[in-house]
């Protein structure tokens, strides 16, 4: 997965963000020939999420900031904020997505042995890339047609989003002459057909009762840009 060079908050604050947040039991003691100098929370919070909490990343920084002024004065400048970014529907856990982003040591060294591991193993999940418009199940091409990947690549575009049966029909055969062109009761065969070359990962494509059709951000995918 493409993950984006971080960009900074210049506000004197630090916010990074964790998977889980640690306890402070699960932070290790330091060694005795080092000595502390610091620490960064990893907070995997995007800003949709944010947002429907009723605030933003940058109260948030400014509240975890305060705290640390009230609890620690003298640190109320040693505090340094960066964002993670990462592409649009690139999928995967925030945190996870965070933690590379921001070059979390611990995740590196994850991401090394994961890469490192036995190329013979397929990799599990559902993989889409984008480029070279092909979709992988547990590291088997799925054989998607041109016009069944552009309809699961709208769908992954507007992740989160009901999208209707007459929008896809607009949409994904706009170009199409009208008597190739499905009607909205013909889409249920479209979606059920390419849900069937992904089984097992059926789910990731979830029927809107009466709205249409939507994908949700899931850890079994990956979107390659």
């Amino acid at each position: 997965m493409a993950i984006a060079h971080l960009n900074s908050y210049r506000t004197n604050t630090a916010i990074k963000t964790a998977p889980t947040a640690p306890t402070a039991a699960a932070i290790k003691a330091v060694p005795a020939e080092t000595e502390a100098r610091g620490f960064a929370l990893y907070v995997g919070i995007d800003e949709a999420t944010a947002a429907a909490a009723g605030v933003s990343l940058t109260e948030l920084v400014s509240a975890l900031r305060k705290t640390v002024a009230e609890l620690v004065p003298q640190a109320a400048n040693e505090t340094y904020a960066a964002v993670a970014l990462a592409p649009k529907n690139a999928g995967g856990r925030n945190i996870d997505a965070t933690r590379l982003a921001l070059r979390d040591p611990r995740a590196l060294d994850e991401l090394t042995i994961k890469n490192q591991g036995d190329s013979n193993q397929p990799a599990e999940g559902v993989t889409v890339d984008l480029l070279r418009k092909r979709v992988y199940v547990n590291g088997e091409n799925a054989d998607f047609t041109a016009k069944e990947f552009e309809l699961l690549s709208y769908l992954i575009e507007n992740t989160g989003e009901t999208i209707s049966r007459q929008e896809i029909v607009e949409t994904v055969w706009a170009d199409e002459a009208a008597e190739t062109t499905p009607n909205e009761r013909t889409i249920d065969v479209h979606i059920r057909r390419l849900r069937s070359k992904i089984a097992g990962y059926e789910d990731i494509i979830r029927t809107v009762r009466g709205g249409g059709y939507r994908f949700d951000s899931h850890p079994d995918v990956l979107i390659e840009a």
